[in-house]
Parts: C-alpha cells; sequence; structure tokens
C-alpha cells in the first residue's frame, strides 16, 4: 500500500530547545494515524513540517508523493489542515467563509458557492448559513474549521487536536463527521490528547514526549504495555482492607496497589467481567463489604505514566510562544 504521509528522521531545533528529535512516521492512503501525547510533545511542530508551515532542520518528509521542502505548493494543493483553535472569521456568515476559502482555492464564484452549500449541508449547519460565525457555538465554529479544510477535496487531512475542548456531544458528532471521511477513502493524521478518540478513529497510534516517538502501535498494543486492566475496589471499612487484599490476590498479573486510608485497592487482572465477578464472590465470602467496585482499562495517563515516568496533563500553549 502507497503511504500518504511518510517522515524520515525529522528534527526541529528552536535555540537551544529540540522539539523533534528524529521523528519517523508512515500514513498509508486511506488510513488514519494518531499522534498522541501531552503539549510540548512535539506533535504540533510535526504538523507544520509536514504541511509545509515551517521546515525541518533534518530529515525528509513526503505527502501524497510529494517531498515537502522541495515542492510545498504541490503539498498544498493535497492537503486539507484545521488547527488546535478554529480558523473562522467571526464577522463573515458561514456560508461566506467557506466561500471564501473556495476562491482562495481558485474555484468559479458558482462553484465556491456550491461547494460551501453542501459542505454546510453535511456538516448541518445549513439552518446557521447566513448567520455570522461569532454567534455560532464552539462546537459549531470547529465544524466550520473542518469544513473549510475539506473545500478543495483534499486527499489527506491533517487535524491537530480537533475536539479539544468540545463539549461530549460536539466530539461525537465530529467523529463521526471524521469517520465517514475515512470510509470516503480521506487519509487522516490527527493528534490528539485522548486515547478515547484514538481508540475509535485511528489504524495505528504514535506516541510521542518529548520529540521522539516513543511507542507505536494499535490502541490495544499500547494499553497492554500498562497491563491491560485493572480492578478498582473501595471497601466500606479501612480494616477490612488487608482481607481484601488477600482475597483478590490470585487474580493479580501484576503488583497490588493499596491505599489503606481511602480503603482503595487497584489490582492488574485480565480475564475482563468474569474475574470481576469472581473477585465479588470470594470478596463476599470473606465479609468484605464492597462500597464501589469497577473493572477499567487503561487510560491516556496510564500509558504515559508506564511509558514516561510522568501523566499526560495537558498544559494550555500561550499564543505567540513556540509551539512544539
Amino acid at each position: 500500500m502507497t503511504d500518504a504521509i511518510l517522515a524520515e528522521g525529522l528534527v526541529k531545533r528552536y535555540k537551544d530547545v529540540t522539539a523533534l528529535d528524529g521523528v519517523d512516521l508512515r500514513v498509508p492512503e486511506g488510513s488514519v494515524l494518531a499522534m498522541l501525547g501531552p503539549n510540548g510533545a512535539g506533535k504540533t511542530t510535526a504538523v507544520k513540517i509536514l504541511t509545509t508551515l515551517i521546515l525541518a532542520d533534518e530529515g525528509r518528509a513526503e505527502v501524497a508523493g510529494i517531498d515537502v521542502a522541495d515542492d510545498p505548493r504541490g503539498v498544498r494543493r493535497k492537503i486539507g489542515v484545521s488547527g488546535q483553535y478554529a480558523a473562522v472569521d467571526e464577522y463573515l456568515t458561514g456560508f461566506e467563509n467557506l466561500e471564501m476559502v473556495g476562491r482562495l482555492y481558485h474555484l468559479r464564484r458558482r462553484e465556491a458557492a456550491d461547494r460551501a452549500r453542501e459542505l454546510l449541508a453535511a456538516f448541518s449547519l445549513e439552518d446557521a448559513a447566513d448567520r455570522p460565525a461569532k454567534t455560532y457555538s464552539g462546537g459549531m465554529q470547529r465544524r466550520l474549521d473542518l469544513a473549510g479544510a475539506l473545500v478543495a477535496r483534499p486527499p489527506v487531512l491533517f487535524l491537530d487536536e480537533p475536539t479539544t475542548g468540545l463539549d461530549p456531544r460536539s466530539r461525537t458528532e465530529m467523529w463521526h463527521i471524521l469517520q465517514e471521511l475515512v470510509s470516503g477513502g480521506t487519509t487522516l493524521l490527527l493528534t490528539t490528547q485522548y486515547l478515547e478518540e484514538a481508540d475509535l478513529l485511528a489504524d495505528n497510534i504514535v506516541v510521542i514526549d518529548q520529540g521522539r516517538v516513543i511507542a507505536e502501535g494499535t490502541s490495544d498494543v499500547l494499553k497492554s504495555q500498562v497491563g491491560g486492566e485493572r480492578l478498582e475496589i473501595t471497601v466500606n471499612d479501612e480494616a477490612q482492607v488487608q482481607t481484601a487484599v488477600a482475597a483478590v490476590a490470585p487474580f493479580a498479573t501484576g503488583e497490588v496497589a493499596v491505599e489503606t486510608e481511602r480503603r482503595s485497592i487497584v489490582v492488574p487482572v485480565a480475564g475482563g467481567a468474569a474475574v470481576l465477578a469472581d473477585a465479588l464472590r470470594r470478596l463476599d465470602a470473606q465479609g468484605v463489604t464492597v462500597d464501589d467496585v469497577g473493572l477499567r482499562r487503561p487510560t491516556l495517563d496510564d500509558v504515559f505514566l508506564s511509558l514516561t515516568g510522568h501523566a499526560a496533563e495537558a498544559t494550555p500553549e500561550k499564543e505567540g510562544a513556540v509551539t512544539r
């Protein structure tokens, strides 16, 4: 399968800061690659290089078979880009925003207008088409921004944290739109801090931290690196904690974490709901009263804690600061 996006040994430095330190990426045509990492990890810098906004200091990259350094205009004709913040003119209507983008892509006026109406319908923005974008909700502005990235029907799409700051409903709507695009053959490179987002959308995931790729694989592969599932138990009485630990210890596939004062026990396990049921029976047999119990898979913070020793905390980047 042909690679729609290929990067080899990308390095980018800002004075004494190395934003990217030898990053390799491959995204086959019609697939989705998610880049996971906290702010400052290097995700946005990689996207900026691949979308011709900045040049790499070392390494090479191709998008749609075109070298990003040798022919940036050729690359731009093949891509759509949506950044971390909705790039819309708040004083223009939704229709005017998309028509303007079409004209910038040298579409004829009628063609630009027709495409704008088509995208407004596709993104459920028809009713707001003639309202100024400043009256749109955050989710609506993000949908309008993504629609703008699709005006020229690009075969390759770059989305830099497209759902950050959206409410759960708007995020779900955005995921549905992206799934439809990919099913139509679009290649997508997505940066995100949400493992759930990558889990749902991505064929492959790259974890990047401090400018380096530190892990790669499917969501299941990454989760398995931190021990699979976890059985979380809160008992009613602090005096029962050790009894509870002894009861569930046979199910543990790794070290059991105990916080006696919080009456909390976390047990790495394998086996899903069957283990949960067996554990509850053993706890009941030992007379342990349980206030709360649950089985969960690792989160993005779990993955990062395992891979890097720190959690994937989101720290908003300041406007005008060096974006890594």
